[in-house]
């Protein structure tokens, strides 16, 4: 579902109410953004993470007072919440988890040279985010991976539209060093 076909305000009302297909609507068009957030983040069980991001706008839905941008931007300050409180609980409890290369190695394929490239170039990619400042990775996977406004992102971060668009600007320089030849943003 396109944001263009997404009728906010009637899925809002009808959420707030309980009604079961504005909160599928909902999900779906917040959804994958969201995992594509957590996953640039290097959330360790970003599925999970999403379950709980939306357990929680659930329980909140009626605190929320926006437009479907102020929505938006009110969804991924949640997701980036929810992240650093497991972060911290990570932390006090530290996990081994098994890395994305070892479970594609796992799953097999039809062909592997394909797979092994794009897994080289995600790993780069991701290598690269991780050297970031941990606001900057906020900017570049809010605007890049879930294609937030600057304004969205200034929203979900707490932070003025110009200091998000600098910190977009030392992000995108950064990565450009970072990322090694033949791969690129």
């Amino acid at each position: 579902m396109s944001s263009q076909d997404w009728d906010f305000e009637r899925a809002l009302t009808a959420a707030r109410a309980g009604s079961e297909w504005a909160w599928r609507e909902i999900y779906a068009e917040l959804a994958p953004l969201i995992l594509r957030y957590l996953r640039g983040r290097a959330a360790i069980e970003p599925e999970d993470l999403l379950g709980d991001v939306f357990v929680q706008v659930v329980g909140k839905i009626d605190q929320f007072d926006g437009g479907a941008d102020d929505f938006r931007a009110w969804v991924f300050t949640i997701a980036r919440h929810r992240l650093i409180d497991t972060a911290r609980s990570r932390a006090r409890r530290p996990v081994d988890p098994v890395s994305d290369e070892v479970l594609v190695a796992a799953a097999g394929s039809a062909d592997a040279e394909e797979q092994a490239l794009s897994s080289l170039a995600v790993a780069e990619a991701r290598k690269a985010i991780a050297q970031l400042s941990p606001d900057q990775q906020d900017v570049v996977l809010l605007r890049l991976v879930a294609g937030l406004s600057i304004k969205e992102v200034a929203a979900a971060l707490g932070k003025n539209p110009g200091a998000i668009k600098a910190l977009q600007v030392r992000a995108v320089a950064a990565l450009r060093r970072n990322l090694p030849e033949g791969v690129s943003l």
